[in-house]
């Protein structure tokens, strides 16, 4: 799995004009393909009077689904160069959608590579972006005695604590780098005196 990888803050769009084209590209998170799939027939509809809607979607950490259409543009125009500035910017579950309204003037290819590829860098810098990195899911349990302590020690040192659940003991679920795990360890069964126990899960993804 990768360690880390970036995103869209937000669903977004931002709008520019060259040689009197308008481009247009909306911007969204998407969990999965249908998802980015689902986003580029909405835009699509929202602007079926346009001159093309071309797109790209990059879904999975590992960009394991990477795809683009030039939706009429030629050939490797568009659609490519687009997918292309996502790569560049290490973008992940990712969709984007460049509306094209022509506006008299021929762009030639290299303008047209330009003004997509060009047109999704100043969307991602408008919207903005989020890198979000592998962390290690466990669990901590410790006694009642000590669960305040812990559970304040681990918000002030910045651990993410995703849940708590109180039973006979107290279960504190976290997530935490891979490189942190061993120095974890020894500062648990320090702050409770051994008493604790700790288990590793699963990875999950998180915001920096």
């Amino acid at each position: 799995m990768q360690d880390e990888y970036r995103t869209v803050a937000r669903a977004g769009v931002h709008e520019t004009e060259i040689n009197r084209s308008r481009f247009r590209c909306a911007l969204a998170p998407a969990a999965t393909e249908r998802e980015a799939q689902e986003f580029v027939a909405a835009v699509r509809k929202e602007h079926a009077d346009a001159t093309h809607n071309c797109w790209a979607y990059v879904i999975g950490a590992d960009a394991s689904v990477q795809k683009a259409s030039d939706d009429g543009e030629p050939g490797g125009t568009a659609g490519v160069p687009m997918l292309q500035m996502l790569l560049r910017r290490d973008m992940r579950y990712v969709v984007a959608v460049v509306t094209r309204y022509y506006g008299g003037v021929k762009l030639g290819a290299g303008g047209l590579i330009r003004a997509y590829g060009g047109t999704v860098g100043e969307a991602l810098d408008s919207v903005g972006t989020l890198t979000r990195r592998r962390f290690r899911l466990a669990a901590v349990t410790v006694d009642h005695q000590r669960a305040g302590k812990v559970q304040n020690e681990l918000r002030s040192a910045g651990r993410t604590v995703r849940d708590v659940r109180y039973g006979e003991e107290v279960t504190i679920e976290i997530a935490l780098p891979d490189t942190d795990v061993d120095a974890f360890r020894f500062w648990l069964a320090d702050a409770t005196a051994g008493t604790a126990r700790f288990e590793p899960g699963g990875e999950t993804y998180g915001d920096v």
